[in-house]
């Protein structure tokens, strides 16, 4: 049912040799039922106590312990293997305080399998798979739950005890279209949600927005189980913004984010993992300053100055999720930009007669355009009718055909070259690679001899002053 690499097959072996039985669990076995890839692998190791686990470990690759009182080991280096393997003891949880942090967890390998998989969110994450025997181990009815596309908690007594399990429900009923039964939901909307940490919030709406064909469907849970006020208020007034009908005949503006997200989510496959990020919040974002900004006026509804205003409430939100930085790509920033700008391409394009290279240029200054291209065109399809994105196909030829899809032009002189000629280091060098940059933006200058000329000629102007 489950191939897995040969040499995360000849580790389990090893496991086994000392005396252990290794399973693995919880998103690979599932998957794997749902005939989906599998990338991420999770073990379960029974009747090998933490410190021979351990040893067996340290023989076969890198290894990191990652909770001592609940022997969690990632295992590194295998071949063919993606990334590091968890391979953990199984474990009781006991509630000991408020939040996430307040469970006390430890390890202990002479547990049941039923036992250790009661400790579990789902029942579709608390499968097991035998790797030697082939022997699925389903004690709660996951299977079944995943057949009848049903996500259930594994034991309501114990479900409430982490509250991130909301979240947990709220991204896999979207990520894999299952219906939430009853009972789970109305656990889910009764956690006490503002216990959580930032980043462990965030990290359930990343792949929430990631992972998910339609996000809008874990948006709408998180707003039917009253989840909103507290993972992110700045969205609540969207609800009651109404638009124009003419050109929003979907209706009020939450509407309108949740088809957009849904539109922007087809638009991320070709992305790293920072620039999807960056596309899929700003198109949750890209309206934010419609409840501040909108008005009836000369008969229709307007939202005037909504990109600027959106600037405000996208950073309260980005600060509640403490959205940074991701592999060194700067998300924050360019979500702003992306928010401030997601106009731009419609407006240039209606004005198209008239829009210079220069103009083009400059906005890539601001915002990373090729994205600005995706978050515009999934505003322009994120919406009832049949709205064509011609504006958003022209902009992308333009910005291809000038190669500013992910940076403006490099300088073609930077402050050596200028100090070269003869000018000190200082302010005045600063000067004279503005002037010359605004000119190359407007293409006067193409190739760095010319640029030097111009700096030539700059210099002497202001000796003459």
């Amino acid at each position: 049912m489950l191939a897995l690499p040969e040499s995360l097959r000849g580790a389990l072996q090893a496991i086994r040799d000392a005396g252990g039985r290794p399973l693995v669990v919880g998103g690979a076995v599932r998957d794997a039922l749902l005939s989906l890839p599998t990338k991420d692998f999770d073990v379960e190791v029974y009747g090998l106590d933490a410190e021979a686990l351990r040893v067996v470990l340290e023989r076969l690759g890198s290894v990191d312990p990652v909770g001592r009182a609940f022997a969690v080991f990632k295992l590194s280096g295998l071949e063919a293997v993606a990334g590091a393997v968890d391979i953990a003891l199984p474990r009781r949880d006991s509630k000991s305080g408020p939040g996430h942090k307040g469970i006390a967890v430890a390890g202990d390998p002479a547990m049941s399998v039923e036992e250790a998989a009661r400790r579990r969110d789902f029942t579709i994450n608390a499968i097991g798979f035998d790797p030697f025997s082939g022997e699925v181990l389903d004690p709660f009815g996951g299977r079944d739950d995943l057949e009848a596309r049903v996500l259930r908690a594994v034991d309501a007594a114990t479900f409430g005890e982490d509250p991130l399990r909301a979240l947990r429900a709220v991204q896999l009923a979207a990520r894999f279209e299952l219906e939430v039964d009853p009972e789970s939901a109305r656990l889910c909307a009764r956690m006490p949600l503002a216990e959580l940490p930032s980043e462990r919030v965030f990290g359930e709406i990343e792949k929430l927005l990631l992972r998910a064909k339609r996000p809008s469907l874990g948006f709408a849970l998180m707003h039917e189980w009253g989840m909103l006020p507290v993972i992110a208020p700045e969205l609540v007034p969207l609800e009651t913004t109404p638009q124009d009908a003419v050109w929003h005949p979907e209706g009020d503006v939450w509407t309108h984010t949740l088809m957009v997200i849904d539109e922007a989510a087809k638009q991320i496959a070709d992305l790293d993992a920072p620039r999807a990020l960056t596309v899929m919040l700003a198109s949750l974002c890209h309206d934010l300053g419609k409840p501040g900004t909108t008005a009836f006026e000369d008969g229709h509804i307007r939202s005037k100055g909504h990109e600027e205003a959106g600037v405000a409430p996208t950073l309260a939100l980005l600060d509640r999720w403490n959205v940074h930085s991701l592999l060194g790509y700067d998300v924050r920033a360019q979500v702003v930009a992306l928010v401030a700008d997601h106009l731009k391409p419609g407006m240039l394009y209606h004005d198209r007669a008239r829009v210079s290279d220069g103009a083009i240029r400059r906005l890539a200054r601001r915002c990373e355009a090729g994205l600005l291209e995706r978050v515009a065109r999934a505003d322009c399809l994120g919406r009832g009718g049949n709205f064509a994105p011609v504006a958003m196909d022209w902009f992308g030829e333009r910005v291809r055909a000038l190669g500013v899809v992910e940076r403006p032009p490099e300088p073609l002189l930077k402050g050596r070259d200028i100090i070269a000629l003869g000018v000190a280091p200082g302010p005045e060098v600063g000067r004279i690679l503005k002037a010359l940059y605004e000119r190359q933006l407007d293409g006067e200058l193409a190739a760095p001899d010319a640029a030097r000329s111009a700096a030539r000629a700059l210099i002497a102007e202001s000796r003459l002053e």
